[in-house]
């Protein structure tokens, strides 16, 4: 695979965020039609999974696809469907001449036969396993190999450490920047869950306020072994989250919930919102932190600035020696 190969499926990738995460059940796929280093067509996965990214792209070129190069972010099914035609079939028809797959389809049904399958009607096809889209199907991937959404811990956390007061409120720690990144997590998830005390407390409404994303608002989870309130559900602890139809869920808080879930291994990303405001006391953000403000084994992968706030990515591993 080229670098212009690694920039296309890139591209890809982007593409497939518009599909988040409206495509479920189906993966968040996108797809783009290239020759001469000319777009030809692109797609991505449309709402409750069809059309296909591969059939939209596809169908924008059209004859001009003879030829091109196919880029996709998941191999192409291999399956006949009630509900559409195999990937893999429409790419032979349509005349590609090459194509750039992401990664293999762990379902079974395909899981290396739509590689085979162009492969076998003489198309150049190339499986790259990019990173890059192993990320953006980060949920399809636990989904499939876990049973479970991609847990993704969210906190606003204060420069001394907090994430609420002494009495437990933890309204606008963070700046309007900061919060609106916020939203964006919320509106490319399928749900989001806070403890009972949080629901309590500050009774949150966890839906999605940025302009034209209201609809994207996520299904509301709480946990507690109590009844919810109307419009939540309720879940008795971390592990019940294998009976959500859902790859990506967010856990918000509060500091209870973040320990609950992360000594239950149920966490693969940490999205820290760091404020430049103190307490001086209250609710400590994580019962065992390290010398970084966050437990141990977890990687910085990602920090920037949202206004006067500072976002932190971590993912599982130990820190990178300098």
């Amino acid at each position: 695979m080229t670098g212009a190969d690694a920039r296309w499926l890139a591209a890809a990738a982007c593409l497939a965020e518009r599909a988040r995460p409206l495509s479920r059940p189906n993966p968040a796929v996108g797809a783009i039609v290239v020759k001469d280093g000319i777009v030809l067509g692109r797609g991505w996965t449309h709402a409750g999974g069809r059309p296909h990214a591969e059939a939209i792209a596809l169908g924008q070129a059209g004859e001009a696809a003879r030829g091109a190069t196919l880029y996709v972010t998941l191999e192409p099914c291999a399956h006949q469907s009630e509900r559409g035609p195999a990937c893999a079939g429409l790419t032979v028809s349509s005349g590609i001449a090459r194509a750039v797959i992401g990664i293999e389809d762990p379902d079974p049904r395909t899981a290396g036969q739509g590689v085979e399958r162009l492969k076998a009607a003489g198309v150049d096809a190339t499986l790259a396993d990019d990173p890059v889209c192993r990320d953006s199907l980060a949920g399809y991937l636990v989904r499939r190999r876990e049973g479970r959404p991609f847990v993704t811990l969210k906190l606003a956390i204060t420069a001394d450490g907090f994430v609420a007061r002494a009495d437990g409120t933890s309204k606008w720690i963070t700046g309007e920047i900061a919060r609106a990144h916020a939203h964006r997590e919320r509106a490319r998830s399928d749900a989001i869950l806070v403890g009972g005390r949080t629901l309590r407390i500050d009774e949150p409404r966890l839906d999605v306020r940025l302009p034209g994303l209201e609809d994207r608002s996520p299904q509301r989870l709480v946990l507690t072994r109590s009844e919810p309130p109307e419009g939540w559900q309720a879940l008795s602890g971390p592990e019940a989250i294998h009976s959500l139809d859902a790859q990506y869920l967010v856990v918000e808080g509060g500091a209870e919930v973040a320990d609950a879930f992360l000594a239950a291994g149920l966490v693969d990303r940490l999205l820290i919102y760091r404020a430049p405001v103190e307490f001086g006391d209250g609710v400590a953000a994580f019962r065992l932190a390290g010398p970084a403000g966050v437990p141990e084994g977890w990687r910085l992968a990602d920090r920037r600035q949202l206004g006067s706030d500072t976002l932190e990515v971590y993912i599982p591993g130990e820190p990178e020696v300098a």
